[in-house]
């Protein structure tokens, strides 16, 4: 994974983003594939300068995500995207719609959709 990951120390976006969304990114690309196994969290840590605590926050928003799966003992590893159904589609382009009529950013509709799940 050497390489894949790089952190602007110095940017805006909190370290633990940086690496969730390049992670993330890599996924969707096909870059990083089903079943790859991930760095370590110590082991990624410690590659980018960062505390174990900022690469387990990564990881845990990936998992949650459903990008990847921890398995004691088999670490984290890529899972297939799954496919998206059409109503869920559907349901996130009127969600999108309806926020941005309201005026709200991506991230406030990202919240509301967080805040309704349990629901």
């Amino acid at each position: 994974m050497s390489g894949l990951v790089a952190i602007d120390a110095g940017g805006r976006i909190p370290p633990f983003e940086q690496v969730r969304s390049q992670i993330a990114a890599q996924i969707s690309a096909g870059y990083l594939v089903d079943g790859e196994r991930l760095p370590s969290v110590r082991g990624l840590a410690d590659e980018l300068g960062l505390a174990a605590g900022t690469v387990a926050r990564a990881y845990q928003l990936l998992e949650e995500a459903g990008l990847v799966q921890t398995a004691r003992g088999a670490g984290t590893r890529v899972v297939r995207p799954a496919e998206v159904p059409s109503s869920v589609t559907d349901a996130a382009h009127a969600l999108a719609v309806a926020a941005r009529a309201a005026g709200l950013s991506a991230d406030q509709a990202a919240a509301a959709l967080r805040d309704a799940w349990p629901a």
